[in-house]
């Protein structure tokens, strides 16, 4: 958990501990694979299933609103080539304002 929180704050300086929580609880079992730990923002496969995933299910995000979050995180994250799905979801919430949806 502490490793996600000090991830976040790379990005973000008021991280919400509890919401990180959520979505650890969240992905699950997903985190224990170094792969499905990570995401891939040049596959749109996997952009894809973040936005019908985390973003519709959990954020209750539409398509179009998910989809600017996402290039909203990916332009965040520009250079890093290993992003933690964590992180990843945590700046898809802060940046399309459902952090409340976390809580």
């Amino acid at each position: 958990m502490a490793d996600y929180v000090t991830d976040i704050k790379t990005y973000s300086a008021n991280v919400n501990e509890a919401a990180v929580q959520k979505i650890v609880n969240y992905c699950g079992i997903a985190l224990r694979n170094a792969d499905s730990s990570l995401v891939s923002a040049s596959d749109p496969t996997e952009l894809a299933t973040v936005r019908d995933g985390f973003a519709a299910k959990k954020l209750g995000l539409s398509a179009e609103a998910a989809d600017a979050g996402i290039a909203s995180v990916v332009a965040k994250m520009k250079g890093v080539t290993r992003k933690s799905r964590v992180t990843f979801y945590y700046l898809l919430a802060e940046a399309t304002g459902t952090m409340d949806k976390l809580a």
